[in-house]
């Protein structure tokens, strides 16, 4: 194996896996997905079939013991609802904090987890799909270019200087993701973003319309169905 890509299901990391299998090949690349809690398993259902479309061997990893006590809206038991609003809404009333859909140094644990398993695999990169807009504001730490240099450094010393994370979308617009992956044929149709579990995309967290956002912004129509009377 030559890549590991931290693999959500979500659009960002569909992306991540379509650059890998087009540089290394689909036989050398190999897709991680990391249940941590989660309200619901629809990225991890969207994870199992865009690998499937790429035919890259896919791991999976249950860190959610390590979440238990967050209150993280995004996970079983938490108190308070996911928010319906932008970010920059969201952010005007944290005060500086993370948006409450911030999981608790996630890319963290993530990428260090990867790590292991990477080089267990024998791989020599790690892609994950942070970028820009993410990063904006604070609403998600672990997201921004400060991070991604300082967790790049950790895991390429703490592995013998045989493995290095590539973000490929750290200085990048959700927007120019999805020309990205239009360039390349990414089957959005089959990843999941929303932050809601219902048979259809709510679009109206703040990840679903910065997904219609990013894929109006290239004047395309984002192939996944959304609830009814969902505009952006």
């Amino acid at each position: 194996m030559k890549a590991l890509v931290l693999f959500s299901g979500g659009l960002d990391s569909s992306v991540c896996l379509g650059l890998a299998v087009k540089k290394y090949g689909a036989d050398e690349v190999l897709a991680l997905s990391v249940f941590y809690g989660q309200k619901h398993k629809k990225e991890l259902e969207a994870s199992e079939k865009v690998a499937a479309y790429y035919g890259v061997k896919r791991l999976t990893l249950d860190l959610g013991e390590i979440f238990k006590d967050s209150n993280c809206t995004l996970l079983e038991g938490a108190k308070g609802e996911i928010p319906h609003e932008d970010y920059a809404d969201q952010l005007k009333k944290t005060d500086g904090a993370p948006v409450n859909t911030y999981v608790p140094f996630r890319n963290g644990l993530f990428l260090s987890s990867a790590a292991s398993v990477a080089l267990s695999h024998g791989c020599e990169v790690i892609y994950y799909g942070a970028h820009a807009d993410d990063a904006a504001g604070n609403a998600y730490p672990d997201t921004s270019k400060a991070f991604n240099r300082a967790i790049s450094d950790a895991v390429y010393i703490g592995s013998g200087n045989a493995l290095k994370i590539e973000a490929p979308f750290i200085d990048k617009t959700k927007a120019q993701v999805v020309e990205m992956g239009t360039e390349i044929g990414v089957p959005f149709e089959l990843t999941w973003s929303c932050y809601e579990g219902h048979d259809k995309a709510c679009g109206t967290c703040g990840t679903c319309r910065d997904r219609l956002q990013a894929f109006s912004l290239n004047g395309l129509i984002d192939p996944v169905e959304y609830e009814e009377g969902t505009e952006f």
